[in-house]
């Protein structure tokens, strides 16, 4: 049987009425009791998604799904510019969603025949299965996986990556650059800031607690609610450029779709695989001769200033960079969505 919160705060007052009215070995034996009760109570307690908000639901009606190998990926590819070829294909960051990209879709649509960007396995609304072990390099088969479902595999495409997303770009870039059979074919890559060099990625402590705590992780995932996710991304989010009520209530309404929240434990074993295969993804990058630029939110905790971009500009020289202001953090196409613009398109239309 499922509590409701109500009957959760009649139970917990309940409880605290008892506690004074007992002997004081009868309280220690309740305290244990409660103890046990209230990490069993979460693992089991089910709280209803937030309902889509007219913004998430108009996104969500305008794109479209398709089945990879059983699972169902959710994807929006819009037409725009007459007289252009070009398609770009933008890779969201963790623990978002295609959504990430809403404030600068209209503006690439100016600019790209295509725009098209889709939810990762495990994130907004896509299938979130479990138990699974999710991983970079099957992101990467989705990606190429939708390509084909589009006919675009013969096409040269502009990858457009944040964060998590940064990473699946890496692994489509090496198996472009090795000739990999089925591999996309990259006309230029636009990076922004990813944890792509685990020398100077500062992972958050809550994402540290989540991936690394066994079998405890489960009962964290479910404890997670509204405030500490909040608070968590709020900490990655410059002090000037804080999302509304609304921005942040869409970030966790795309997480707790399909209950998102109770997979995002095996989702940051990403973190691992950076690390594991750094000689792979930071070898394509520095090889590589495609276009290559990075858009660089400054005020990053994550990816800090200066040491991240120090090292980016020194093992990949060939690469264009634009540092954004200095009150810009982690999210810059949402923070910054004219500055994060403009200075891609001044990448894009650079060769």
């Amino acid at each position: 049987m499922l509590l409701s919160y109500p009957q959760v705060f009649a139970l917990h007052h309940g409880l605290a009425a008892a506690h004074y009215c007992l002997p004081v070995e009868m309280r220690e034996w309740w305290i244990q009791v409660g103890l046990l009760t209230v990490p069993l109570i979460a693992v089991y307690l089910h709280i209803p998604p937030p309902h889509l908000s007219p913004a998430l639901h108009s996104w969500k009606a305008s794109g479209a799904f398709f089945t990879f190998k059983g699972n169902v990926i959710f994807y929006k590819d819009s037409w725009g510019a007459v007289g252009s070829s070009d398609v770009v294909v933008l890779l969201h960051g963790f623990p978002t969603s295609s959504y990430d990209w809403y404030k600068i879709w209209d503006g690439l649509n100016m600019r790209f025949n295509r725009v098209i960007a889709l939810d990762f396995l495990g994130f907004g609304f896509s299938d979130k299965p479990r138990p699974h072990r999710y991983s970079i390099f099957e992101q990467a088969n989705i990606v190429e996986g939708l390509m084909a479902h589009l006919g675009l595999m013969e096409q040269k495409i502009n990858l457009l990556s944040h964060d998590y997303g940064d990473t699946v770009a890496l692994e489509l870039l090496y198996r472009s650059e090795h000739n990999r059979s089925g591999n996309l074919k990259i006309s230029s890559l636009c990076l922004s800031n990813g944890g792509i060099f685990p020398e100077t990625h500062y992972p958050r402590f809550l994402q540290k607690l989540l991936k690394d705590s066994g079998f405890v992780s489960p009962i964290l995932t479910r404890l997670m609610n509204f405030l500490f996710f909040s608070k968590g991304i709020g900490a990655v989010f410059g002090p000037y450029t804080q999302p509304s009520d609304g921005e942040y209530w869409d970030m966790w309404t795309g997480i707790r779709f399909n209950d998102g929240n109770l997979v995002m434990d095996s989702i940051l074993q990403y973190i691992n695989q950076r690390l594991k295969h750094r000689d792979r993804w930071v070898g394509a990058l520095a090889a590589t001769t495609i276009p290559l630029h990075m858009i660089y939110g400054p005020l990053d905790p994550v990816n800090p200033h200066p040491q991240f971009i120090q090292l980016y500009q020194q093992l990949v020289e060939r690469s264009t960079v634009s540092v954004l202001d200095d009150h810009i953090s982690h999210y810059p196409q949402l923070e910054d969505p004219t500055g994060f613009l403009n200075a891609y398109l001044n990448f894009i239309n650079s060769f």
